[in-house]
């Protein structure tokens, strides 16, 4: 995902813009590997293999989830890892 997609991103559930983004594998202003985050609903959005997965709750994949936030528990804050929407550890 480029940063310059970061302008025009909102939260598909509340609309809420913008997002906090958090890098975990960045180069050259492209994220390969990270999380948005709506602070108006807590839900958090992985960016898997460069493509944000910004679906509604009930089309969401909670395995595929639940596995980016167990590998990625020590870069993510807190606030994603324990408290993010639609599910945390």
């Amino acid at each position: 995902m480029n940063k310059t997609m970061m302008d025009i991103l909102a939260c598909p559930i509340d609309k809420n813009h913008p997002l906090e983004l958090f890098e975990i594998k960045e180069k050259d202003d492209v994220i390969s590997e990270g999380a948005l985050f709506c602070k108006k609903c807590s839900r958090f959005y992985p960016i898997i293999e460069g493509i944000p997965i910004m679906l509604p709750d009930e089309l969401r994949d909670k395995k595929q989830e639940i596995d980016f936030l167990k590998n990625y528990k020590e870069e993510l804050p807190e606030k994603i890892i324990t408290q993010g929407n639609p599910w945390h550890l």
